[in-house]
């Protein structure tokens, strides 16, 4: 069974960074489709970056030229979000397929494309 865990969630002033980490376990494939997801209030669940595994990655427009997806060892993803705005407060989760096949990049922020998913981490962003 997958399973995903994320972290470095938290508060922050508009203009700062914060960088989401989700650890994945029980995946049987060397490199996998990733991606973040967020929720805010009220609002329905958007995907914000996704990589897939061949490496390629796809954002929001968003968050695009702020936000950056990586991935270590093939089965840690991060998020590095910068120059965060009030707008970005949400609950971010991470989510990676069942499928090792590589999803193609503009399918990676479709959420419909996700097996699995963490429990989220809140972000907060206050002005």
């Amino acid at each position: 069974q997958v399973q995903l865990e994320e972290s470095g969630g938290g508060s922050v002033q508009s203009g700062g960074s914060l960088r989401l980490s989700c650890a994945a376990s029980g995946y049987q494939y060397s490199t996998y489709n990733m991606g973040w997801f967020r929720q805010a209030p009220g609002k329905e669940r958007e995907g914000v970056a996704g990589i897939n595994s061949e490496g390629s990655t796809n954002y929001a427009d968003s968050v695009r030229g702020r936000f950056t997806i990586s991935r270590d060892n093939g089965k840690t993803l991060h998020l590095q979000m910068n120059s965060l705005k009030p707008e970005d407060t949400a609950i971010y989760y991470c989510a990676t397929t069942k499928s090792g096949t590589s999803l193609r990049w503009w399918r990676l922020l479709e959420d419909s494309q996700y097996n699995y998913w963490g429990q989220g981490t809140q972000v907060t962003v206050s002005s």
